[in-house]
């Protein structure tokens, strides 16, 4: 696999040895393997648990070894994470049994953990009579219109099925976790290309137990296969259609166009317009190419979303939920559903204040994963509502970001406890079991607040990476990654060339390397212009 995170639809040529032959060879270093390309970054080498975990079974990869080249072997990279994926779908589907045997009834669905809004709403919002009840007059499915669209032939799909009359809820559900099943491979796949020269970090993605557990309960994987896309098109130059992919996952859910906020940040910075103003536009035609036609066609249907958003209360795992669980044991003040737009918006937009402080006067430039986890954490930590699915849209780009797989495997750890939390939270009532055979409200509110104490850690890491770049595993892998020695002033492209040159590489090749963002795009190795950030020249 080559260094360069190839812009998408062009063909990344090799990384040659200055003046060597187009063949290919056993090593990247050193004199011998002329025309081999850079390796890839291998887990065993460059994370502390990893390489320690591998002495169990002979310890890290070998320093004359090449790491991504396998010498004609089926078992590339890719190939065995589209196989560890494919493994991790399979295991979702049987942790999902009790419901897929015996029906999705309550309390089966929260105690066996295979609670699902597909097979509820199935019945619950009219698709077993209609599938395109979405649309009807007088629909009440609160979801966006792109949303509606996909669930809609989810349900025609279902009933072509042979079984679909015998159980058509789980006709239903099969068709829709066949959909995202594809949706996470492509999720996988397109998180290793955007992860430069560290091709294994998605492997986060493709044995999430977050994913695993969660990814049937809701259509999310749609609109973080969506954002994924995005991001590799962004880093690839190509802001527009980079939009376009952002305005329909907006249309999914609307969390992708928090993305438009990371941009704006490294906009301020560089002063670089032309990037954030294609993607805006690309954003704002996408999501009003899907949203148009039903707000003329059936405005009622089409508001329904934003109706139920503005009007909703504390929702379950959710800060303000947990706060007012904690009142009624008390005797406190509850959450006015009246004030908690005003109170969940103003909080987020509270740290969204703070983050785009953060990331227009560090010292260092931040790296595009960087500010959209901080940004999406943000949101999910301030919301009305955290449901279950809603770790989702963090894993892509916690793998991005900051991918240390202690951090990691803490902050999953964490979610999967919360994610029994919650189910055994409403099985108490669903179940009308006595007090001493269920979870107390003690315990869920602990876990909500493990929850989000395991998010903030990860963003704690995060902000120090983006204040000690030396930290960030992602630029140290990159030649010209290493911006803290150069001052941060543009000049990434010489340093790489200079590092290939060292390395014996041709120096030319530098110019087609990220230099310290693979998903930076025209932001990638951009000089700080920015009247505050601009260091006096003596």
């Amino acid at each position: 696999m080559s260094l360069r995170t190839p812009a998408p639809g062009t063909q990344s040529p090799g990384l040659r040895r200055a003046g060597g032959p187009s063949g290919t060879g056993s090593s990247g270093t050193g004199s011998s393997g002329r025309g081999a390309p850079l390796p890839v970054s291998v887990p065993s080498r460059t994370d502390g648990l990893i390489r320690r975990m591998s002495e169990m079974v002979g310890g890290p990869m070998g320093r004359h070894t090449v790491p991504g080249r396998t010498g004609g072997s089926f078992l590339t990279p890719m190939r065995v994470l589209i196989l560890l994926t494919t493994l991790s779908a399979v295991v979702a589907v049987l942790l999902k049994s009790p419901c897929r045997v015996n029906g999705w009834s309550q309390p089966t669905v929260y105690y066996a953990g295979c609670y699902s809004d597909w097979s509820a709403l199935y019945g619950g919002r009219g698709f077993a009579e209609d599938p395109f009840a979405p649309f009807a007059a007088g629909a009440s499915f609160e979801y966006p219109v792109l949303m509606s669209v996909v669930a809609s032939i989810a349900a025609v799909i279902a009933r072509t099925l042979p079984f679909s009359e015998l159980n058509p809820s789980l006709a239903y559900w099969d068709v829709n976790f066949v959909l995202t099943a594809i949706l996470w491979i492509v999720t996988v796949v397109v998180t290793a290309k955007s992860a430069g020269r560290r091709p294994w970090d998605a492997l986060m993605v493709a044995v999430a137990p977050g994913i695993i557990l969660a990814g049937s309960v809701n259509w999310d994987l749609w609109a973080v296969a969506l954002m994924a896309l995005g991001l590799w098109l962004f880093g690839g130059r190509r802001p527009l259609l980079a939009g376009m992919l952002f305005g329909l996952g907006a249309a999914m859910k609307l969390y992708p166009v928090l993305i438009l906020g990371v941009l704006l940040i490294l906009a301020v910075r560089s002063l670089k317009w032309a990037p954030l103003a294609w993607a805006a536009l690309g954003t704002v035609a996408a999501w009003f190419a899907v949203n148009l036609p039903m707000m003329l066609g059936n405005f009622d249907a089409w508001s329904v979303f934003f109706t139920f958003s503005g009007e909703r209360g504390p929702g379950l795992s959710s800060i303000w939920h947990a706060w007012d669980v904690t009142m009624e044991k008390t005797g406190g003040p509850t959450v006015d559903p009246a004030s908690l737009s005003l109170l969940a918006y103003g909080a987020f937009f509270v740290c969204c204040a703070g983050i785009f402080l953060l990331g227009v006067t560090c010292r260092y430039r931040p790296r595009v994963a960087q500010l959209a986890f901080l940004v999406v954490g943000a949101f999910v930590l301030c919301n009305k509502v955290y449901s279950p699915q809603f770790v989702i849209w963090l894993i892509p780009l916690a793998a991005l970001a900051v991918p240390r797989w202690r951090d990691y495997l803490i902050w999953q750890f964490v979610e999967v406890l919360h994610f029994w939390a919650i189910w055994m939270y409403l099985a108490k009532d669903a179940s009308g079991s006595e007090v001493q055979h269920s979870l107390d409200d003690t315990f869920y509110v602990l876990a909500v607040l493990a929850h989000m104490a395991a998010t903030l850690y990860l963003m704690a890491r995060v902000v120090e990476q983006m204040l000690s770049p030396a930290e960030d595993p992602v630029r140290a892998s990159l030649p010209g990654g290493r911006i803290w020695l150069n001052g941060n002033s543009g000049t990434g492209q010489i340093t790489a060339a200079a590092r290939l040159e060292r390395l014996g590489f041709d120096p030319s090749e530098a110019r087609k390397l990220p230099v310290d963002d693979p998903l930076g795009g025209d932001y990638d190795d951009a000089p700080d212009r920015a009247p505050w950030l601009v260091r006096p020249v003596r």
